[in-house]
């Protein structure tokens, strides 16, 4: 890579890319006007229409949900870990079969770590649209979505079908099945007793970790959010750690693995080798192996980062020590 390469892997909130048919829920009632963007890595998309912004491949993927107030992602879930830090809004995370096995509500900053093998779903309850960003686990993210069967029943009303090869077709645009693609199977039973109903204080004092609390314990070096020895203990394939004024990288260091840097208060100087941007919430910049990195605030005031940095760690189920 030469360091003309370096700012194709840089991506502003402004220039992001918006699908808005990537999800078998995309024309149900209260999930119809959400958006998905596909920052880095292949996503999770059920469409072909999802844009992605950076095609490399470093072990987890970022991306975002964008949605205007009382919009609703559908329930669902996931074989590799889903972290969410809000970007913009208020937003109401929700688990369980129904979506009432537990909830929370996420202010701006805070950061949750979906547990694997749960149905999840998150609404946006602010007075504006609101952005959640997002980090998935695997260069696959688990393969894709599964649905609880009643969204599926739902989109079916709404004319929306899912194959079972993974793809959306749309009646509303004459689309059907190939004759070798049959609908979604839905889940049994059965297999629905491998989804437990997780009550709140299992998720919320294990999984959560508060924007205030992390800009605390992250005054005089970085906190370590994500990891085996973290506030959030998994090994999700990634390790994330949030950094602040007093916790800055201001001489420059190698990258071992893919980084990834995404502030979210403040305006931050970001240097990859001989490239200098200044990066602000909602904004992604990739660091690759054998890069040298700073990161800065630029300004004075408030400011705070995620940096999510790739381990050896296999993708998968959330890990329990």
């Amino acid at each position: 890579m030469t360091s003309q390469d370096i700012p194709s892997r840089i991506v502003r909130y402004g220039e992001l890319k918006p699908c808005k048919t990537a999800f078998i829920d995309a024309h149900t009632p209260g999930s119809d006007q959400k958006e998905n963007f596909t920052i880095i890595g292949g996503g999770v998309s059920e469409s072909p229409d999802q844009h992605v912004h950076i095609t490399d491949k470093i072990g987890f993927n970022i991306g975002a949900a964008g949605q205007p107030p009382k919009c609703r992602n559908s329930l669902h879930s996931h074989t590799t870990a889903e972290v969410f830090f809000v970007a913009k809004g208020r937003w109401r995370f929700f688990w369980g079969l129904h979506g009432d096995a537990g909830e929370f509500v996420a202010e701006e900053g805070d950061i949750f770590n979906i547990p694997t093998g749960i149905f999840r779903g998150f609404e946006n309850i602010g007075t504006d649209y609101g952005m959640i960003m997002a980090v998935l686990g695997g260069d696959d993210a688990g393969g894709g979505v599964t649905w609880a069967p009643h969204v599926i029943e739902d989109a079916r009303d709404h004319g929306l079908m899912l194959g079972d090869n993974g793809v959306l077709y749309d009646s509303k645009k004459g689309q059907e099945l190939p004759h070798n693609v049959r609908p979604m199977p839905l889940l049994t039973e059965e297999e629905l007793k491998a989804f437990p109903e997780v009550p709140a204080e299992a998720v919320i004092g294990t999984y959560v970790a508060r924007y205030w609390d992390l800009m605390a314990l992250g005054a005089k070096k970085p906190a370590k959010v994500i990891g085996a020895d973290a506030l959030i203990k998994d090994k999700p394939g990634f390790e994330v750690d949030f950094l602040t004024r007093g916790s800055a990288v201001n001489d420059a260091v190698t990258a071992e693995k893919p980084v990834v840097l995404m502030p979210m208060r403040g305006h931050w100087r970001i240097r990859i080798n001989d490239v200098e941007v200044t990066l602000t919430n909602g904004d992604t910049a990739l660091v690759l192996p054998g890069e040298t990195y700073v990161a800065e605030p630029s300004m004075t005031g408030e400011a705070s980062l995620y940096r999510i940095t790739a381990t050896d760690d296999q993708a998968g189920a959330t890990w329990v020590a």
